[in-house]
């Protein structure tokens, strides 16, 4: 196939996304809209200059702006519109599943009760699933720079509202953040029938991602491309067939690597890992789903195989119900068979 056929290809195969954080979806156009209908000065003068100031040079520098954007979002509304916006653009790359991340420490330390968001995020949900045939799940991420007293806090307050929230996670300041103090609101979690999943190895060193395994229990590694300085840790995850939801864009962005082809993706591919392609912060970093599957493709001349193949990750991946991944398998097994 040439290069546009496998670009069509991907745009139409049905996959999931398991690591999108809802708040770095806020494109800046959204953002003037609901700042000015909140009544919320930014520190931008219009939109030209956000994206201007989308030049990061490492996570803490993307981070720096992302919460700023978020201080946008103050209504049931807001946060409607924000998934809705979110969904629709996944829908039309081919998402059928998302298991999108939020981060309540960001809204509630303004003052933004657990209903508001929840409500506007449930709203959307259901009217995509409905209007586009998209379904969603969530996961509520603790803040790991806010330390594990405050993560406790949060999963108290989130328990009444735990409608559509599937797992938990943490995310943020990975480094000098290790995973092991929440394994106990982790442990909290997974008694209220949620899932763990933990961003390890993003920045971090390997030992992080150990730490997620051991300690959190964590049954998907979010990003994890730092697994490769440990022979050990790719042999076991490779054997325990642990996820990694790797988002290649997000980690040129943030330079953990000079150009894509420098990207560690075809050495776990050819290691025999679960990997997974999605797009952390899309707004931000300037690619949605279909658009990181292009980039690997482009950067390391994948076929129509390749891309069938990390499309099947995703959906094996994803905490769907076995029999909603198996619809999903088989839709997909169709288009491979005549793409």
């Amino acid at each position: 196939m040439n290069v546009q056929a496998i670009h069509d290809l991907i745009r139409v195969v049905p996959k999931a996304e398991l690591h999108v954080h809802i708040e770095g979806t806020l494109e800046p156009e959204l953002m003037f809209d609901i700042a000015r209908r909140n009544g919320v000065r930014i520190p931008f003068v219009d939109v030209d200059a956000i994206r201007a100031a989308y030049r990061f040079t490492d996570l803490q520098s993307f981070l720096d702006i992302y919460y700023q954007g978020a201080a946008v979002l103050r209504t049931e509304h807001d946060f409607d519109d924000l998934m809705s916006a979110y969904l629709s653009r996944a829908s039309a790359d081919g998402v059928r599943h998302a298991e999108v991340f939020f981060d309540p420490q960001t809204h509630t330390a303004r003052g933004v009760t657990f209903p508001v968001f929840m409500s506007g995020f449930q709203a959307a949900i259901a009217r995509a699933e409905q209007e586009l045939g998209i379904t969603a799940d969530l996961i509520l991420c603790f803040l790991r720079h806010l330390g594990p007293e405050a993560a406790a806090e949060t999963l108290t307050d989130a328990e009444p509202h735990l409608g559509g929230v599937v797992a938990v996670g943490i995310d943020s300041s990975e480094i000098g953040h290790p995973p092991e103090p929440y394994a106990e609101v982790f442990g909290r979690a997974r008694a209220l029938g949620l899932r763990t999943v933990a961003h390890a190895g993003e920045e971090g060193p390997a030992s992080y991602i150990w730490g997620a395994l051991d300690t959190l229990k964590a049954e998907r590694i979010d990003h994890g491309i730092h697994c490769v300085e440990d022979p050990d840790l790719v042999q076991r995850l490779a054997d325990e067939r642990i996820p990694l939801t790797l988002c290649p864009v997000s980690n040129l962005r943030i330079q953990q690597f000079d150009r894509m082809e420098d990207h560690v993706l075809p050495q776990l591919m050819k290691a025999g890992l679960l990997v997974t392609i999605n797009s952390d912060d899309p707004a931000y970093f300037g690619g949605y789903v279909a658009d990181n599957y292009r980039a690997v493709a482009d950067a390391f001349q994948f076929g129509a195989a390749e891309v069938v193949d990390l499309a099947r990750n995703s959906i094996e991946a994803s905490f769907l119900a076995n029999t909603k991944k198996e619809r999903l398998l088989d839709e997909l097994n169709r288009i491979a068979q005549d793409p």
